[in-house]
């Protein structure tokens, strides 16, 4: 993690319940209520059994006391639900704001480097350990309910029988004690569970996404056996954490048992000697129970908090160049709100790009004759609605321009201007409407044409057909079955290299960019087709405006409608 520290367990629970201050609130308030009361049907039951025995100082009614008995419990029920709404809005709301900046966090690296772990691992962790820290907050109105309900219970108990009540307390300090032994168990145990978990999921990730390759090179057979052996690791660690979780759970379960027993012995002669009555060990039976599990929920409590601390480091790996508090930073979440298409301010329109000095470089890697891999001292001036195209040999570092400029990859030297200003962030600058960057492999996803091209746009706020149009796609959409509700398929297997390059291209021109970056998308082109798109692209629209066309291209014609050629060697 670049020795990043992962956010701390108690900085990160904080963060969460003050996120949604009001619902904690309240489901602390419920879940303690809800708890807490439980106190009262044992009161109500000492009393009943007190006045059947004759040991009652006051007869009350017995059918008051069932009436008692039913109100309370009914309003129990009414408060816990209210507790588990607020509880759900707690965890759902921490859940999806940490998801969302771990996202954000994601896109605002460059974005030419990949993530740091598989897509699949990823996704687990968002799901998963994200869910896991999300509902961690929860854990606290149980607890403060559960311990407020021990402390009263075992001074109600202590008034009537000190030495049965001691009793009950020796548990916790056996869970405390075996706390520390197994601490660093469950966070080795978890960890590798976790990790092993991830494994399968992002390698099946990588296989379903390859499925051809593996096909062709016929290595179903060693795919299978890998998965299996992947398994067999998840298997294995998954089972050795749950084993030493089920036993941590069975002794500090059993250390309650064991002192609910001595307990009830010891009333049982006490009931034999005349000093307990029966109400009494009616009290004693209802909180016993509960007061001996006490410990219990300490110890899983404790055995959370090792997982938890397991689940800050494996997200804090998605995002190491990322501040640990952006984890959990406070943001609204829109969830509602829909996406409107990017205005133009002040100073968005391009009159002059100026590139001075542009250094980037790739460690161990080398360029054509065994040159430094990327480009070093590039300059260069873009005028507004030119046309300049970079050219050169395979490997000369064209693409590595693109990137560097557009802040996708991390730049070593040079300046960046846009209208005279100095640009010390690229790649927050250089989106639309400013800029518009269509790569070599355009990404689809398995959504129908229309919404690949929008992305959340709202169609009545662009101007879709002129920008299929501009990107010689009418004939394509035509041709397909549902034109533009046609389902690409993931990647856009469903369309052809040309046609996953044009989506993309109207995907870029529907935002109408000042400067409109492409790189060597004609290459899936026929000669035709591709001096159409130039054709388009350099026609002024009914604005007079065109784009600032910056280009990666090879093919003579295209290289004679330059304004300036950029050749790399």
């Amino acid at each position: 993690m670049n020795g990043v520290k992962p956010l701390s367990i108690p900085r990160g629970t904080w963060a969460l319940i003050r996120y949604r201050p009001g619902f904690f609130l309240l489901s602390l308030l419920g879940s303690t209520a809800y708890i807490t009361t439980q106190l009262v049907p044992g009161w109500v039951e000492k009393i009943f059994f007190d006045q059947l025995t004759g040991a009652a100082d006051i007869t009350r009614p017995l059918a008051g006391i069932l009436a008692l008995l039913v109100v309370v419990e009914l309003a129990r029920s009414l408060v816990d639900i209210v507790a588990h709404w607020a509880e759900a809005h707690v965890r759902n709301a921490g859940g999806s704001l940490m998801r969302a900046n771990v996202v954000r966090n994601v896109l605002q690296k460059p974005g030419a480097e990949p993530l740091p772990v598989p897509v699949g691992d990823a996704i687990n962790r968002l799901d998963d350990d994200v869910a896991d820290f999300a509902d961690f907050p929860t854990w606290i109105p149980y607890l403060t309910g559960t311990f407020t309900f021990t402390l009263l219970a075992v001074y109600v108990l202590f008034t009537i029988a000190p030495l049965i009540t001691a009793v009950a307390l020796l548990p916790l300090a056996g869970v405390l004690l075996l706390n520390r032994f197994a601490f660093r168990r469950f966070l080795r145990y978890n960890h590798r569970a976790r990790q092993a978990a991830s494994g399968v999921t992002a390698f099946l990730g990588e296989t379903l996404g390859a499925v051809q390759a593996i096909k062709v090179a016929g290595a179903a057979g060693g795919v299978l056996a890998h998965f299996r052996q992947l398994n067999e690791t998840r298997r294995e660690a998954s089972v050795r954490n749950a084993v030493f979780f089920a036993l941590f759970n069975s002794a500090t379960q059993n250390m309650g048992d064991v002192a609910v027993a001595v307990m009830v012995l010891l009333a049982g002669f006490r009931i034999s000697q005349g000093t307990f009555s029966v109400g009494d060990f009616a009290l004693f039976s209802a909180y016993l129970f509960y007061v001996a599990q006490f410990p219990a929920h300490i110890g899983s409590y404790l055995s959370e908090i090792a997982q938890e601390r397991v689940v800050l480091e494996r997200t804090q790996e998605l995002q190491p160049h990322a501040p640990p508090e952006s984890l959990v930073a406070r943001r609204p979440l829109r969830l509602s709100q829909p996406l409107s298409a990017p205005r133009p301010q002040p100073g968005d329109e391009l009159q002059r790009l100026q590139v001075r000095g542009l250094t980037c470089r790739y460690e161990g890697k080398s360029g054509p004759e065994g040159a430094p891999g990327g480009v070093e001292d590039v300059t260069f001036t873009l005028e507004a609605g030119s046309f300049t195209v970079i050219t050169g040999p395979v490997g000369a570092g064209k693409t590595t321009l693109l990137r560097a400029l557009l802040g996708l990859l991390p730049r070593q030297a040079g300046q960046i201007l846009w209208n005279g200003r100095l640009i010390e962030d690229p790649a927050a600058w250089f989106v639309p409407p400013r800029a518009a960057y269509v790569p070599q492999t355009p990404r689809l996803f398995s959504d129908p044409l229309r919404h690949n091209i929008l992305m959340g746009l709202p169609q009545d706020e662009v101007d879709l057909d002129a920008a299929i149009k501009a990107a010689v796609l009418v004939p394509d959409v035509a041709r397909l079955e549902a034109g533009l509700e046609t389902l690409v398929g993931p990647r856009g297997v469903r369309l052809s290299g040309g046609q996953v390059q044009r989506a993309a291209a109207a995907r870029a021109l529907v935002r109408r960019p000042s400067l409109l970056v492409l790189d060597d998308i004609s290459s899936a082109l026929d000669v035709e087709t591709e001096q159409q798109l130039w054709r388009n692209l350099l026609t002024p629209g009914d604005d007079g405006r065109r784009p600032t066309l910056l280009v990666v291209a090879h093919r003579p014609e295209t290289l004679r409608r330059a304004d300036q050629v950029l050749t790399l060697y």
